[in-house]
């Protein structure tokens, strides 16, 4: 059982059946299938071995799972790069996993050639399309006429992927996974949200984050769903989309959400039966809103990190009435706990550090053991998530270790703070940091941008919070931005919050 054989199945079982559509180009199982094998023959013929490292940096499209599936079925380990980072930050991810073999979009090719540059390891280069430097191949070399399957073995316990953190507290490290790991997260997600091939899917966010790579594409082509991909989030063509192409299952972070609120609804959406959200906080308040919208509550929470590939706990539907906010209880084959700094589970109501066991939890950090041996311990992947327990076992994030403030001795956990802070008509998005400050240690401070065309003033969002938070976890000081900086994944950069209002202040 590998990840490459699910495609090739389909492509037997589902020769005819739409697999993708992106753009104006539509794949049944069985054409996309040999597109895939037409790339594998051609990176084995340039050299590609099983169990080398190919890095790829491209935005979501048609050959994005053609690069993928090709990687899976050599044997070959993928390593998704964030389209969004610099020559640097991609010149220490491809070091850093060794990798081989480099593939990208055509408007990357200047930045891959001066990121490897120095780069010795890197021995084959390919552009997606005709753009190229010198010294890169373009796919359309690399490619063979040879449509059959590699004979190449690949086991379910063959390393497949090296996925990197976000980097929201600075340098990203690549946690490593084999096939087994990452169908588990497949098998898992299916299940619980009772996805089948019936279904059609939406992909917005990007691709080469674990969330939408492991959770959807990749239980989506296992089942033999139809798949529309998005090259970039546009919230109007996203809402077409839905409409026109009858979408059942839709995922997206809570950012995503909130912009699609800001478009007009005109739309049907009636064929959306479930959606999920996750990889960032999603505000009680907003997630109303999106139930609205959708006119539907079949919505999961899905609440994990990408050690974990991702997983972690899901609030399901049901649990949405009672215990909405809540992170939920653990998912399939995966066991959760908050535990104290002994390790020992903490009483409900009690914070402690978020912990998860499982059949989805990487094999390690590549090439990093020390931090490896840090973040897993006896089997358990300690997340550096702060949590609670309630009674009946639901778990709910209440912070980052590192993004909780201690104010004059106090705990001030943000999220806390920024689910107060959504709830006012008037804001678009926010987000609350800890600053240092001479006599309480750290102050409380927010990063506001209010909808367009809406002003809001500190002293009004000081007044709000007072009927929901206690004294001492009112921001003291409200900074308005047209912007809040995230990752590719939607996550709020709160170091580099941190980082520029600290140099405004020195």
């Amino acid at each position: 059982m590998d990840i490459g054989l699910s495609l090739s199945r389909n492509a037997r079982r589902l020769p005819n059946k739409t697999a993708y559509i992106y753009k104006d180009k539509s794949y049944t199982y069985d054409q996309m299938n040999k597109e895939v094998n037409k790339l594998a023959h051609g990176l084995i013929g340039h050299g590609v071995k099983k169990g080398d490292k190919v890095a790829f940096m491209m935005e979501n499209s048609d050959k994005f799972v053609m690069v993928y599936y090709a990687i899976m079925k050599i044997g070959a380990i993928a390593v998704p790069v964030n389209f969004r980072l610099t020559a640097r930050e991609v010149a220490y991810i491809v070091n850093d996993c060794d990798a081989g073999t480099v593939l990208f979009d055509g408007k990357f090719a200047e930045l891959i050639a001066n990121a490897v540059a120095e780069n010795k390891k890197v021995k084959l280069k390919i552009s997606t399309d005709e753009s190229a430097s010198n010294g890169q191949f373009t796919i359309n070399k690399i490619l063979t006429d040879n449509e059959t399957d590699p004979s190449i073995i690949v086991n379910e316990d063959d390393d497949a992927q090296i996925l990197y953190t976000s980097g929201t507290t600075g340098n990203p490290k690549g946690a490593l996974f084999d096939h087994h790991r990452i169908l588990h997260v497949a098998f898992n997600t299916s299940i619980m949200m009772s996805i089948t091939p019936s279904d059609n899917l939406l992909h917005v966010a990007p691709l080469f984050h674990s969330a939408q790579l492991n959770l959807f594409l990749i239980s989506g082509t296992y089942l033999g769903c139809k798949q529309v991909i998005h090259q970039s989030f546009d919230p109007t063509k996203v809402l077409e989309d839905i409409e026109k192409h009858k979408i059942s299952i839709f995922f997206a972070v809570p950012t995503m959400y909130n912009f699609l609120l800001q478009v007009p609804n005109k739309y049907d959406l009636s064929s959306v039966t479930r959606c999920g959200y996750g990889a960032a906080p999603m505000p009680i308040a907003l997630l109303k809103q999106v139930m609205e919208l959708f006119q539907m509550e079949q919505f999961y929470n899905m609440c994990g990190l990408t050690e974990a590939g991702p997983g972690g706990v899901m609030l399901t539907p049901e649990d949405h009435d009672d215990k909405i906010g809540a992170g939920g209880k653990a998912m399939l084959n995966t066991e959760a706990r908050v535990v104290n700094e002994s390790g020992e589970d903490v009483h409900p109501g009690q914070v402690g550090e978020f912990v998860l066991k499982g059949e989805t939890i990487m094999k390690y950090y590549y090439n990093k053991p020390e931090e490896t041996s840090k973040t897993l311990k006896d089997d358990w992947l300690y997340t550096g998530d702060l949590a609670t327990i309630d009674e009946e076992g639901f778990i709910t994030l209440v912070d980052r270790r590192k993004d909780m403030i201690i104010s004059g001795g106090e705990n001030v956990y943000s999220t806390e703070v920024e689910h107060v802070l959504y709830q006012h008509p008037d804001l678009l998005e926010c987000a609350v940091i800890g600053l240092p400050d001479e006599t309480w240690g750290e102050k409380v401070v927010a990063v506001v941008v209010p909808k367009e065309g809406k002003s809001i003033d500190e002293e009004q969002l000081k007044e709000f919070c007072r009927d929901y938070l206690a004294k001492y976890k009112i921001p003291v000081e409200f900074k308005f931005e047209k912007e809040i900086p995230r990752n590719a994944s939607g996550k709020v950069l709160k170091y580099r919050l941190r980082e520029s209002l600290t140099k405004e202040t020195t």
